[in-house]
């Protein structure tokens, strides 16, 4: 009792530290835990737990390195930029091509795991398309939003890294069973985009002799400095030969023909020395994103402390005991599908940060009882991050309502409806192909 009390009032002071801003993550994912564990006797043997920890996420974080720098490398070289541009040009002064177009361009853009480098990226290519033509700009935060969270899933993306350093589980088996589901949520993008877009002719069919011509088009240029390129970056001799190394990437990815962290190794540096092959060059795309792929494994390394004291002294078990005690036996069964319902309302309410490393290892304890693997209660939790993209705790949503010039209540109220609708598709998904179980066994 003693364990399980002290279990749930560090993950409470956690939570509070990060929702009220008194710590980043990173420091609350380190000072709290050390803080319980002396308070708890631990002494010299909280440095192994903490230790133990981060050995076992070690490998989360190599993979989130090599992946963003892979990503970044490509967005330096000018992959996506011919692709921006021929979306574009198809799209035309047609909304239902227009909505269709940007759908496509954010799930691609959304491959690198950051959603603001999608919302900047569509905000320069397509927005001007959707303001010359009168179309409604919360259209584009909802078709946006949608791709950038789905795809944002994948094993280097910020909610699937948290999850795997959470629970200690290996990212591609949160992500691959889960593939069709994701398919199945962005489908239902798709038949969003395409409900919007006909909506949208309708209303401006009789405004067409109306349709602004003062806003700038879409230049080359305008498309470089979304992706904040460096002019001097670029390789557009080479993009052929960069969508074929993607591509076999993404295959291998996908068929897991070798360990994902030792895929995305090779990939960088085949990457690097195609696309860069001076010396002085390489060094330069290294520290251009140095800065990004530092924080962001600092923080999976820091969960990993976090996570090892919580369950090196027998905290977690002690909890996971307590909520199995007052669980109503025949809901214990069905915590895959719970967990996948209640993460909508949670990651809105709470952060990804406070959700993860706070309740979920409690819930995946518990539904060890029940033969629910950790696996299957990590791929549940991720399900609602539609809806968390929405969240006012997400820094992402302002800078979206600052470059639509839309108050944030406004597209929660227009958008929350389809986010709520996807994530039960996707929801929906999961549970008929089994990647998150229905009833346990």
């Amino acid at each position: 009792m003693v364990l399980a009390l002290a279990g749930f009032a560090m993950v409470v002071v956690f939570m509070t530290l990060i929702m009220t801003k008194r710590l980043t993550a990173v420091a609350a994912l380190v000072l709290v835990p050390l803080v319980f564990a002396l308070a708890l006797g631990a002494g010299a043997g909280t440095g192994d737990m903490m230790m133990k920890g981060v050995v076992q996420v070690a490998p989360t974080a190599v993979l989130l390195v090599f992946a963003i720098l892979y990503f970044g490398l490509m967005i330096d070289a000018g992959l996506f930029q011919p692709l921006v541009r021929r979306i574009v040009a198809w799209a035309g002064d047609s909304p239902l091509r227009v909505t269709l177009g940007h759908t496509a361009l954010a799930a691609i853009v959304a491959l690198d795991g950051d959603g603001t480098t999608t919302i900047l990226v569509c905000a320069s290519a397509m927005l001007p398309v959707y303001r010359r033509l009168g179309m409604n700009v919360l259209i584009f935060a909802v078709l946006g939003g949608m791709c950038s969270t789905l795809m944002n899933l994948s094993p280097w993306g910020g909610p699937a890294a948290r999850v795997a350093a959470a629970l200690k589980v290996t990212p591609s088996d949160l992500f691959l069973p889960l593939l069709p589901a994701i398919g199945a949520g962005l489908l239902a993008t798709f038949g969003l985009a395409w409900f919007f877009g006909v909506s949208e002719r309708r209303r401006l069919a009789g405004r067409s002799q109306d349709i602004t011509t003062d806003l700038p088009q879409t230049e080359d240029n305008a498309i470089a400095a979304a992706f904040d390129s460096d002019p001097g970056a670029l390789r557009p001799k080479l993009v052929w030969i960069n969508v074929a190394l993607t591509l076999a990437l993404m295959t291998a990815v996908i068929l897991h023909l070798a360990p994902l962290q030792a895929l995305f190794m090779v990939g960088t540096a085949l990457a690097l020395v195609i696309n860069y092959p001076r010396l002085a060059d390489q060094r330069a795309r290294l520290m251009a994103h140095s800065g990004s792929v530092l924080s962001v494994a600092i923080m999976v390394l820091a969960a990993g402390a976090f996570t090892g004291v919580l369950a090196g002294a027998g905290m977690i078990d002690a909890m996971a005991a307590s909520v199995v005690a007052v669980l109503p036996p025949e809901l214990g069964p069905h915590l895959g599908a719970i967990t996948a319902l209640i993460s909508l309302p949670m990651t809105f309410f709470l952060s990804n940060d406070a959700f993860y490393f706070g309740v979920l290892p409690v819930i995946a304890e518990a539904a060890r009882a029940y033969g629910i693997s950790p696996e299957e209660i990590g791929r549940a939790s991720l399900l609602g991050q539609p809806v968390h993209g929405l969240s006012p705790l997400v820094a992402a949503v302002y800078l979206k309502c600052a470059i639509l010039n839309v108050e944030l209540a406004d597209l929660q109220r227009f958008a929350l409806k389809y986010a709520i609708g996807v994530s039960l598709v996707v929801v929906a998904a999961a549970l008929a192909i089994g990647a998150v179980p229905l009833i346990a066994g």
